[in-house]
């Protein structure tokens, strides 16, 4: 009577472990809350409406980017980051990017919002850094990956 009981829950505890193995085709959420859009067109062509850069960071694949602008709570706001496409041969190579940012709201306060965008896109074959070069910023971003 003991051996069917002991093969049960041996049974059981084989089948609980194989259960929680992942599939290959899990996909593995990123940090960074939107992706960069490689568009030359785009690049050239959108407008953006105005914003002030507070901070800028690259850490890990995610660049996170504090910013402001009136409005009423920025509940509201879209800000897409817009690689050229175009890549400088230098050493380290360089990338060409802007943000675009569309705000409706027309109240007078001033918010803040942080935003960040996975970087893993803009990644380099045989390289392992970048220089940004983001329209607006002070001083280029290097990206280490």
């Amino acid at each position: 009577m003991k051996i069917p009981k002991i093969l049960t829950l041996c049974l059981c505890f084989v089948l609980l472990f194989t259960n929680t193995q992942c599939d290959e085709d899990d996909e593995v959420s990123s940090p960074c809350n939107q992706i960069v859009v490689i568009d030359n067109n785009l690049y050239d062509t959108a407008e953006s409406d105005d914003f002030s850069l507070v901070s800028a960071e690259v850490n890990d694949n995610c660049l996170f980017i504090n910013v402001s602008a009136s409005g009423c709570d920025g509940n509201t706001w879209s800000m897409v980051l817009v690689d050229s496409g175009s890549i400088a041969e230098s050493s380290p190579e360089q990338r060409f990017l802007k943000f675009i940012f569309s705000n409706d709201e027309s109240c007078l306060a001033v918010f803040s919002q942080e935003r960040s965008f996975d970087l893993t896109q803009l990644q380099i074959n045989d390289s392992n850094e970048i220089v940004l070069n983001i329209d607006g910023f002070p001083e280029p971003l290097l990206y280490v990956y």
